[in-house]
């Protein structure tokens, strides 16, 4: 087989042949991983003739009835000509002549406006310029706010977990002195059944909702769904079941009840439809086959019940209305519970409200690969190329959106998980929005060096990503941290999506820190996120110590080059006119974090966000990457109640800097 068939049909299909690595070094992928990725895609390429077939399969499946267009340009549509009936979404309907070449003339209205041609019909999604913008702080005030895990917050009534009553107890405080974003991770639907599954970024749907945070309370029910809340760590084994029985409880009395009015519950699930019943149907099979055989994901299933269109799955879904409606009803519950927080945020005064979070990718386990996994990459791991961080690369363990499935669905999941996101947020932040542009495919079992990039359709993207945030009226952050493709930074600055400054990246070729006036208005100025040591941590190097006992490696020129950073951000710090004097030592961190947080919030970027930890001053981190067991990932609390931790004097003290900083 020549190499020209098999470049010819990589290219169709979008994979990268040729690529740059992070140390700007020419890769080329292999032929023999070429062929393993694409035959993970479905495209036949055992042959040149195979290779063809399967080129001239993508370019029939490509000729989607779905376009995304801009406001105010001309659009091609596919396999059209001549004259056509616009209906726009505002009801108008046009007769238009798209020519010879099937130009349709340039739409004025942003939205999903329908065309009817002589061989059927076909939707344009017209998308604005830019996304909605972020919102000015009150009488101007640039705003900030802070990051937190949902887990670690402690609420005014002791319970195992933060949940979102304590999110909203915790934003209540918050805008009291003066914040206006709360920024939480992915708050995604995972594994009710397993406890052992609670990674935020390993989500079993991104359109549903983590039911454990549910707080009654927040909704006007008293229920106590909650456990012993004494420890420093989370014990999900044990504090899991104990909120999930609670819930459970509670359903069960909620509709024994002749009295209690179940017609919002009911207006929820006609509005669900098909989808959450599916879900919920996921939800009560995986119960039942975690309990019953141990099994992890829908693959560990019986045969019979890997189809959701099955006979098999047709009796269990009959035999189990109960469970199926329970796993409802949570959703109904968790919706309610996080739009309550984020209500009450907006409430006390906060311009913004939740920034919601977007996990890159889902378990190809869970719910959305079980019932709709022709929207996804099978066989196939995203992940991350080798780099200065990861010599070996990533895997993830997760799937993704494909190319051809959502084209060939016209971007409907897309859409239902952006406004999924945006529905009880005042903002969303893309987790790895790399992505928009690009995914490094990993074949499943292979190693990550084995991997290579998927092109994706970025200004399809884009443009969704814009018309759904203006018409939610929800401001989008890109985390485009990493190996940032040349001109990214540019694209999605173009369409108003703020990228991420975090202070220890910040740097210039020479490994400086950059001065925080450069740092771009349209962008999040942090100090640290929550796959960081934060900043006291950083400067104790805790880190260091982490890799000590993990590896036992010798860190003794680490440490050297750590406190040559150290000087050099005191030095960044002390031209910006925020410090003088020596750098303070090691092993007294309190002064660098007052700065670090200074320097970070007089930054020009339209908004600001500081981990709970670099407010507090504590020291490790909410996770440590390429750890499971190792690390406390996932499972550290904060050590007392919203009001409680910001009315301590040296956290008050850091709120008024940040304050100060931002109103200048």
């Amino acid at each position: 087989m020549t190499d020209q068939a098999l470049h010819a049909l990589a290219d169709a299909a979008g994979l990268l042949v040729d690529w740059e690595d992070a140390d700007g070094n020419p890769q080329t992928v292999t032929d023999a991983n070429l062929r393993t990725i694409l035959a993970a895609l479905g495209h036949g390429c055992d042959t040149p003739v195979a290779c063809k077939e399967s080129i001239e399969a993508l370019a029939h499946a490509h000729a989607a009835n779905f376009v995304t267009a801009d406001v105010g340009a001309p659009v091609r549509l596919p396999g059209v000509h001549g004259k056509v009936r616009l209906r726009l979404e505002s009801g108008a309907v046009r007769e238009v002549d798209t020519g010879a070449d099937g130009v349709l003339p340039a739409i004025d209205e942003p939205g999903y406006h329908g065309v009817e041609h002589h061989h059927g019909s076909l939707v344009v999604a017209v998308a604005p310029a830019r996304c909605a913008p972020l919102p000015a702080g009150e009488g101007g005030r640039r705003p900030w706010g802070a990051s937190v895990q949902i887990y670690a917050l402690r609420g005014e009534h002791p319970t195992a977990f933060g949940d979102f009553g304590a999110l909203a107890e915790f934003g209540w405080a918050a805008a009291e002195r003066g914040m206006d974003a709360l920024a939480i991770s992915p708050v995604h639907a995972l594994f009710t059944a397993d406890p052992g599954r609670y990674s935020p970024y390993s989500p079993s749907s991104r359109e549903y909702l983590n039911p454990l945070f549910i707080d009654p309370a927040l909704i006007g029910i008293e229920q106590d769904c909650g456990g012993p809340g004494k420890g420093d760590l989370v014990d999900w084994a044990e504090a899991w079941p104990c909120r999930m029985q609670a819930l459970r409880r509670f359903h069960d009395d909620f509709f024994a009840d002749p009295d209690r009015d179940e017609s919002h519950f009911r207006a929820f699930v006609e509005i669900g439809g098909e989808r959450l019943r599916q879900h919920a149907l996921f939800e009560a099979l995986h119960g039942f086959f975690f309990r019953t055989q141990g099994a992890g994901g829908w693959q560990e299933w019986p045969a019979d019940y890997q189809d959701p269109n099955s006979d098999a799955v047709a009796r269990f879904a009959k035999a189990n209305v109960d469970e199926i409606r329970f796993h409802s009803f949570l959703q109904w519950l968790a919706d309610a519970s996080l739009g309550g927080a984020h209500g009450m945020a907006r409430a006390r005064g906060m311009a913004i409200g939740l920034v919601a979070d977007l996990a890159v990718g889902l378990d190809p386990g869970g719910s959305h690969a079980w019932g709709r996994r022709g929207e996804l990459l099978t066989g196939l791991g995203i992940g991350a190329p080798p780099d200065a961080f990861q010599a070996a690369g990533q895997n993830w363990g997760l799937t993704s959106f494909s190319p051809e499935g959502l084209k060939r669905t016209g971007f409907a999941p897309f859409i239902r998980m952006l406004r999924a996101a945006m529905r009880h947020a005042g903002a969303i932040r893309i987790d790895h929005a790399l992505g928009l542009r690009r995914l490094w495919l990993v074949p499943e079992g292979a190693s990550p060096m084995d991997g290579a990039y998927l092109q994706m359709p970025e200004e399809d993207l884009l443009r969704l990503i814009a018309l759904e945030s203006q018409r939610a009226g929800v401001a989008v952050i890109g985390e485009d941290l990493g190996v940032v493709p040349p001109g990214f930074r540019d694209a999605i600055a173009a369409r108003g999506i703020s990228g991420m400054r975090v202070l220890p990246f910040e740097r210039d070729k020479d490994g400086a820190f950059r001065p925080n006036a450069a740092w771009e208005r349209g962008a999040v100025a942090m100090t640290s996120t929550h796959d960081l040591v934060p900043v006291a941590g950083w400067w104790r190097e805790r880190d260091l110590d982490w890799r000590t006992r993990l590896t036992s490696d010798d860190m003794a020129a680490a440490r050297a080059h750590r406190a040559e950073e150290r000087s050099a951000l005191w030095q960044a710090f002390a031209a910006a006119k925020i410090t003088k004097g020596k750098v303070p030592a090691a092993d007294a961190p309190e002064t660098a974090l007052e700065a670090a947080l200074a320097f970070t919030a007089a930054a020009p970027c339209d908004l600001a966000l500081f981990p709970a930890e670099d407010l507090l001053g504590i020291e490790e981190a909410p996770n440590l990457p390429g750890t499971i067991d190792e690390h406390p990932n996932w499972r550290r609390r904060l050590p007392g109640t919203a009001e409680a931790l910001l009315s301590e004097t040296e956290t008050a003290r850091r709120i008024a800097l940040i304050n100060e900083a931002r109103a200048q």
